[in-house]
């Protein structure tokens, strides 16, 4: 069944993702995966870090077939129930006093860049560059790949759009060398996942905000990967003690739906008027079911809460292990978003050799294991993922 997927795939598929690994899942069941030769894997990635819930949660499943049953898309031209619900919830959770629901990350950090653009242009101001840091990932549109601070993905699409800045990350210095008049805002994650999970330094966050503020400068947190949990709190700005202007959100909020999110207090939100932004998609009413679920079993469950304890006795497992191993070079973790730093020279046979005994984890900044599993992780996942890990680095230090 796998070679027939993998030759329909090659004939009739875009190859923008090449070979992929060799698997074909046809369920799930919590952090399992059940592939169609029967191989279960171990989900350690969660989608990339969008199945918080895991896979086929039965109160998620539940709240979904009961919207399909009712409805699912009818435009933004009516009113939407669980839209608005959804805003509130997201609202009252956060800083945010406005949202605006889109398909994706991308969409959403798209909005945040005309948000802050539209909000000096009816200022009849000329500011519209965005300064972002290198090794930075904001998606995969032309506006994000120019925000993006990784050339790989920046070179195929030149001329890019004009008026992003890259400068390095957690370098204070430089961001202020960067700011001109024509400074709009700027955009950081406070976690690179990407990059290899690295996290921006406390005091250079709170740096940023008092310079956005001296400077009349809109400060945007890329919260993609970093929201809904992943870090032990609901959103990584509630952890570093730092609002931002506009917030952006997607991945673990629609549980496995795609929905994105555009989060702002309302002295910006309010430069959006009726014209200047939409969707035909965003935010329907099958996707923000599915968000207002994703709510209600976090708070039913105590997921934000695990993520946070579940984080630390991840932390503490690998720490013995780079004590144990010298191919182990780091270990960066913000809850269960976790960067394993593994010797080059290895990285990709450890990766693999996890593959192979049914962990699923990404490579990431070169020799970064990244993991970002479901919400509802346990000790016992854990402790197996750290044993077999144990064991590989076992193995190939001997090699």
């Amino acid at each position: 069944m796998l070679e027939e997927i993998k030759n329909i795939d090659k004939k009739y598929y875009m190859n923008t993702f090449g070979d992929r690994l060799p698997v074909c899942f046809e369920r799930g069941d919590g952090i399992k995966l059940y592939a169609d030769d029967g191989r279960i894997f171990y989900d350690f990635l969660g989608g990339i870090a969008v199945n918080s819930l895991g896979h086929s949660h039965p109160k998620f499943i539940e709240r979904l077939k009961e919207q399909l049953d009712k409805l699912i898309h009818t435009s933004s031209l009516y009113y939407i129930e669980n839209q608005a619900k959804l805003a509130q919830k997201l609202s009252e959770s956060t800083c945010a006093d406005k949202v605006f629901f889109a398909n994706s990350g991308a969409e959403a950090n798209e909005g945040a860049f005309k948000l802050a653009k539209i909000y000096f242009h009816k200022q009849n101001k000329d500011k519209y560059e965005i300064i972002t840091l290198d090794k930075s990932f904001h998606g995969r549109t032309l506006a994000t790949v120019a925000a993006t601070g990784q050339p790989k993905y920046q070179k195929p699409y030149k001329p890019l759009t004009p008026g992003f800045i890259q400068v390095p990350p957690n370098d204070f210095l430089a961001v202020e060398s960067a700011i001109t008049d024509k400074t709009a805002a700027i955009m950081i994650e406070l976690i690179q996942g990407e990059s290899g999970v690295h996290l921006m330094d406390r005091d250079y966050v709170k740096k940023l905000r008092k310079l956005c503020d001296e400077k009349g400068i809109v400060l945007i947190f890329d919260e993609v990967q970093t929201g809904m949990g992943r870090t032990g709190y609901l959103f990584a700005h509630q952890m570093y003690g730092v609002e931002p202007d506009i917030f952006t959100a997607a991945k673990a909020l629609g549980g496995g739906i795609p929905i994105g999110a555009l989060c702002a207090k309302d002295w910006i939100a309010s430069a959006f008027e009726p014209g200047d932004h939409g969707t035909t998609f965003g935010g329907n009413p099958f996707a923000t079911a599915a968000g207002l679920a994703v709510f209600d079993i976090y708070e039913e469950e105590s997921l934000v809460q695990n993520a946070k304890y579940m984080g630390e006795y991840f932390k503490r497992k690998l720490f013995d292990i780079k004590a144990k191993h010298d191919s182990v070079t780091d270990v960066r973790c913000a809850g269960l978003l976790i960067g394993i730093e593994v010797n080059t020279n290895i990285s990709k046979d450890v990766f693999n050799a996890l593959f192979n005994k049914g962990f699923l984890t990404s490579l990431c900044g070169g020799n970064t294991i990244r993991i970002a599993p479901p919400l509802i992780i346990s000790e016992k996942d854990i402790d197996m993922f750290a044993e077999e890990l144990d064991i590989i680095l076992t193995e190939r230090e001997k090699q």
